[in-house]
């Protein structure tokens, strides 16, 4: 549940960075960032907690509070105006940039659990560069519509994930190979 609800409200967020639609529709993605991406990615980390799964918790809980701060954030400025013009790129810029950081974080644990988790987090940190970048002195239209791309990719390799996870366990065997941890003989 956690990893669907990470790539459903990426692929929604990235649909807007990207250009696909106009950039005002970022404000429909508020809700799914605070009740699927945020609320319902939430509680699977802890439930994660529960079964003693310190990546998946610390993974879950901590993306579910980036959507649901992002979503808040977004409404603040988006639906009340509440800007100081030029604060708000910076902030989200440095937002940006301390997601980055723990995503580096996960990114280097990601690839003792399977390959398609270590590629899904290289994506993921790149998309949160990406987005620092294009926030910073800007914004950069262009880089940001290189993130969104790069987010609907990461969306797609976590939905991946999501279908090798429910097709495998419903099969009883590999139907979608996840692939071999780091340093693990393929």
């Amino acid at each position: 549940m956690g990893l669907a609800a990470f790539a459903l409200t990426t692929f929604a967020f990235s649909i807007a960075n990207a250009g696909l639609v106009p950039e005002d529709s970022l404000r429909f993605y508020i809700t799914l960032a605070l009740f699927y991406g945020g609320l319902a990615q939430f509680v699977a980390g802890l439930f994660e907690f529960r079964n003693n799964n310190v990546f998946g918790a610390t993974g879950f809980t901590s993306y579910g509070a980036f959507w649901m701060s992002l979503g808040v954030f977004e409404l603040l400025i988006r639906q009340f105006d509440l800007a100081v013009p030029g604060v708000r790129l910076a902030a989200l810029g440095w937002f940006f940039v301390s997601w980055a950081i723990f995503t580096f974080i996960m990114w280097l644990g990601s690839w003792g659990l399977h390959a398609a988790l270590g590629v899904t987090f290289t994506l993921l940190l790149a998309t949160f560069i990406l987005l620092a970048l294009a926030v910073f002195g800007g914004p950069n239209e262009g880089l940001l519509h290189i993130a969104g791309y790069v987010g609907i990719v990461t969306a797609v390799a976590a939905w991946y994930i999501v279908a090798a996870d429910i097709l495998n366990t419903v099969y009883g065997r590999v139907i979608l190979p996840l692939g071999p941890a780091a340093g693990e003989a393929s």
